[in-house]
C-alpha cells in the first residue's frame, strides 16, 4: 500500500519540468529536472480527472520536508511518504524506467511563458502519456494533462494538474 501511494503520488506529479534552454528537443531532462523542483520546493499541487471511470481530484503539499495530501471531507493528512521518499522513487523510476520527451510548442500559462513538452514514460508501476507547461522562467512545472495506466485494481485514469510555488504553508 506504501509503494502504490508513493506510485499514485508520483504519478499525478510526474511530469515537471526545467529551464528548457540549451536542452535538445527530445531531451527529458526538463522533465526529470522539474519534477525533483515540484518535489524539493514549497509547492502545493492541485489535480483532478478520473480513474477507473470515476472522478477523483487530489491535492498536495510539499514544504519543510513533509508531504501532505487532502483526503476526503477536505480534511487534510501527513503522508508517510516524505518528498525525500517520493523523489528517491522517481530517481528509480528515471534510472529504470523508459521514457521519451520531446518539445513542442511556446505557450503561456496564466501570462507566464512556458515551453510545452510531450512526456511518455513507462516504469515498474505505471505508463504514463501526456504534455507538460514548464516556466520558461523558473523552470518549474506550471501545469500538466497526462493518461495514466496503473495497471492491475487500480487502473486506468486522466488527470489535470496545476502547481503552485507561493505562500505554500502546511495545512491546519
Amino acid at each position: 500500500m506504501f509503494r502504490n501511494a508513493i506510485s499514485i503520488l508520483a504519478g499525478l506529479i510526474l511530469a515537471s519540468l526545467t529551464t528548457p534552454s540549451a536542452i535538445a528537443a527530445d531531451s527529458c531532462a526538463p522533465v526529470f529536472d522539474a519534477i525533483t523542483k515540484l518535489i524539493t520546493s514549497a509547492s502545493h499541487s492541485y489535480s483532478a480527472g478520473v480513474l477507473n471511470g470515476k472522478a477523483i481530484s487530489t491535492e498536495t503539499i510539499y514544504v519543510q520536508g513533509k508531504t501532505y495530501l487532502a483526503v476526503k471531507g477536505g480534511k487534510w493528512m501527513l503522508s508517510p511518504a516524505t518528498p525525500n521518499d517520493v523523489l528517491q522513487q522517481e530517481k528509480k523510476d528515471e534510472a529504470n524506467g523508459k521514457a521519451t520527451c520531446q518539445l513542442l510548442r511556446n505557450e503561456s500559462v496564466d501570462s507566464e511563458p512556458a515551453t510545452v513538452y510531450s512526456l511518455r514514460r513507462e516504469t515498474e508501476t505505471l505508463k504514463e502519456n501526456g504534455q507538460v507547461w514548464i516556466s520558461r522562467i523558473t523552470g518549474r512545472e506550471l501545469r500538466q494533462e497526462v493518461d495514466v495506466d496503473y495497471g492491475g485494481a487500480v487502473g486506468k485514469g486522466h488527470f489535470s494538474a496545476r502547481y503552485e510555488y507561493s505562500n505554500v504553508k502546511p495545512p491546519m
